[in-house]
């Protein structure tokens, strides 16, 4: 029920599906993309806009659409699609050079909205042409001299956002783009945290019904093995950044770079979000695509993390040179292990024994290095030791660390004399 919601309120509501085709206004908002292409078929131009605060036309050229004017519907109509597309690989096989050029890129048409609104056809391309260019001369693609295209050269990039419009234009401020851009951009946000925290809270940001008829797969299948995971993973981590946001006609596209992290499983990719709104007003994922990221975020992921765990392991030997038991075992998990001591109630047997006869006084650590482990961290760094009674060492100290809840729990501690 709830898609059908979305696609009542999307057909009446937004002037994409008004009689004279899709005309977007683009804002200079801070989270639109570092450079786009626009297609304004009334005008038969093709755009390079840049965001430089404001965005910004660093190139324009002539191009054709498809034959028949409006916004593709299905396969054979000779229209050219209207909406926010991104381009593919180059196509790297023989053309016919009056038609194709040298050079031709796909467009994801079609898109998941596409889908969830039942359009067909594809191959959709973005190429050159040979032969002198015709105004609205093509079967749906998008062309260009041959010449035009090879002069963008490294200017086009696989998932180079491209914002197809019967009418497109720009202006410096952000406008009320700028508001839903951040609203969007928060929504990846919480997405992301609700993935990590594993509970039914991360389904509540899908539409159910139109993100199967997306193309982005069956949700009942993937909601179960999601729910298989959350069960059988102790812990996990999604971290996301590079978020842009881009409207369509009647949706809205986030792309960003995402870093997964589970005890078995670590990968940057790349993803496409497609979000509509709600009856009231939310907004729900209605489609999804993998794409290549901009960059690794493993090393960004663990600056994080270096971060958040040197703040616990000097509480921990504040805990411990205090001889705070109840604080010192906080930071232990129930089964953890300590040298020969199993479980957290047989170190505070140790440990009580032990600071009874010679309480510490002095417990440093230094050159605290960390590194990956399969229960999450493992913390690497010198200790120095000292209690009441004189004794003293110094040692290459390990603690292995997993996460739980917000915090994080020590597995294991290991130590060696230096």
């Amino acid at each position: 029920m709830r898609v059908l919601l979305v696609l009542i309120m999307a057909l009446c509501c937004c002037p994409a599906f008004a009689d004279d085709g899709w005309r977007p206004t683009l804002t200079s908002h801070q989270w639109v993309p570092e450079r786009l292409l626009a297609i304004d078929k009334d005008d038969q131009r093709l755009f390079v806009l840049q965001h430089e605060s404001p965005i910004k036309a660093v190139m324009e050229l002539p191009c054709t659409t498809g034959q028949a004017q409006g916004d593709k519907m299905v396969r054979g109509d000779l229209r050219t699609p209207e909406g926010t597309y991104f381009l593919g690989r180059r196509i790297q096989r023989p053309l016919g050079w009056d038609l194709y050029g040298n050079i031709a890129y796909s467009l994801n048409y079609p898109n998941p909205v596409d889908r969830i609104k039942g359009k067909t056809g594809s191959g959709i391309w973005l190429h050159g042409r040979g032969k002198a260019l015709t105004p609205r001369d093509t079967r749906g693609c998008i062309a260009l001299k041959a010449s035009d295209l090879e002069s963008l050269g490294s200017d086009l990039y696989p998932g180079m956002p491209v914002v197809v419009a019967e009418d497109v234009s720009w202006k410096p401020d952000s406008g009320t783009e700028g508001k839903l851009a951040a609203e969007l951009v928060q929504e990846v946000r919480n997405w992301a945290r609700d993935w990590e925290s594993r509970s039914g809270k991360f389904f509540v940001h899908f539409d159910p019904v139109a993100f199967t008829l997306s193309g982005s797969g069956d949700f009942a299948a993937y909601k179960s093995h999601k729910e298989s995971i959350f069960r059988s993973t102790p812990w996990l981590h999604v971290m996301v950044d590079n978020v842009r946001a881009i409207a369509g006609p009647d949706y809205w596209v986030t792309c960003f770079d995402q870093f997964y992290r589970s005890p078995s499983l670590a990968q940057t990719v790349g993803k496409r979000l497609y979000w509509m709104r709600t009856a009231k007003g939310g907004w729900v994922v209605v489609g999804r695509e993998y794409t290549r990221p901009q960059q690794d975020l493993a090393p960004q992921y663990f600056k994080v993390m270096d971060k958040r765990i040197r703040p616990v392991i000097r509480k921990w030997a504040a805990a411990w040179q205090d001889a705070d038991m109840e604080s010192y075992l906080s930071f232990y998990g129930t089964d953890a292990v300590q040298g020969d001591y199993r479980g957290a109630e047989a170190i505070r047997e140790y440990k009580n024994a032990l600071w009874e006869e010679k309480a510490p006084v002095k417990v440093t650590v230094d050159d605290v290095k960390i590194f990956p482990d399969s229960k999450g961290l493992r913390v690497d760094f010198v200790q120095e030791y000292e209690d009441a009674s004189g004794y003293a060492d110094r040692g290459h100290k390990t603690l292995v660390l997993a996460p739980v809840g917000d915090g994080w729990k020590i597995e294991r501690e290991e130590w060696r004399r230096l």
